[in-house]
């Protein structure tokens, strides 16, 4: 069996429902995580905690409040009202846990399914969108890991161009896989608006709408996008149903040609503004 589970956010106890509910058993079973494993939830530390354990039985992707927890490890970030990563910044076990943090991917081609926490830009193909996540892996993995993510924020540059390098090449690409839900037909990224598919700013779409999207004949899976809620798409899933804002944890079994969506309620949902 194969799951793609949607955006956890530090909801452990949701989270051990689920596996329960499939059935999940690691020596045979394989989950794909798709990104923010943490914050907003009151069990971040014990989400890592379990995801780690399972080893090769879970791969997870990073999405952006997994990367502002490393961002706030390395003192680069301040925590915002909501912030629920004491736990594990204070853990025992910390260095352990965003070294494993750190080596996890962006984007995933798994069972046919290209993976993402949040969208992909209309003009990247699959191979595109795998190497240019591969760049970021690279720098993510690397000796000057504080560099990089001191560099990571910004708005800027909205849109990709192939000649972009440096700290704007690496930005864009973080925030088109991690933080992406509207942009326009010619590639450039929204990121004040949050509502659902139909709030769409003048001239903008979501990603996935985008004709001519050079992606649009490859199955993908993302979350990040809870307003837009459940999506179940031949060829499109979206599995952010906003567990931690009082609705569901979601997962999608893909495995053997079969779709099946699985959900369970959050038992400790944060009040929304939290």
């Amino acid at each position: 069996m194969i799951l793609l589970i949607g955006d956890i956010q530090g909801c452990d106890q949701a989270l051990g429902q689920l596996l329960a509910h499939a059935a999940f058993s690691p020596s045979r079973d394989r989950l794909v995580v798709l990104g923010d494993l943490v914050n907003r939830g009151p069990g971040s530390l014990a989400v890592l905690r379990r995801l780690q354990a399972l080893g090769d039985a879970a791969s997870c992707l990073l999405g952006n409040h997994d990367l502002h927890l490393l961002a706030a490890a390395h003192g680069l970030r301040a925590p915002t009202r909501g912030d629920t990563l004491q736990d594990v910044l204070n853990a025992a076990d910390r260095d352990a846990l965003l070294d494993w943090l750190r080596h996890r991917d962006l984007a995933r081609l798994d069972s046919g399914w290209l993976c993402v926490h949040a969208g992909v830009l209309p003009t990247w193909t699959l191979q595109q969108t795998l190497a240019l996540a591969a760049e970021v892996h690279s720098a993510l993995r690397g000796p000057d890991l504080h560099g990089f993510l001191a560099a990571m924020y910004g708005n800027q540059p909205a849109q990709w161009h192939d000649d972009l390098t440096g700290s704007e090449r690496s930005r864009v690409i973080v925030n088109a896989l991690t933080r992406l839900r509207f942009c326009s037909a010619e590639g450039v990224m929204d990121f004040k608006t949050k509502e659902g598919a139909g709030g769409a700013p003048a001239d903008f779409m979501p990603w996935f709408d985008v004709p001519g999207r050079a992606t649009a004949s490859q199955p993908m899976a993302f979350g990040h996008w809870s307003t837009l809620g459940l999506v179940n798409r031949p060829d499109l899933l979206a599995l952010d149903t906003g567990c931690v804002w009082g609705g569901c944890l979601s997962a999608a079994r893909v495995d053997g040609g079969r779709r099946e969506i699985l959900q369970v309620p959050c038992t400790q949902a944060q009040a929304p503004g939290g």
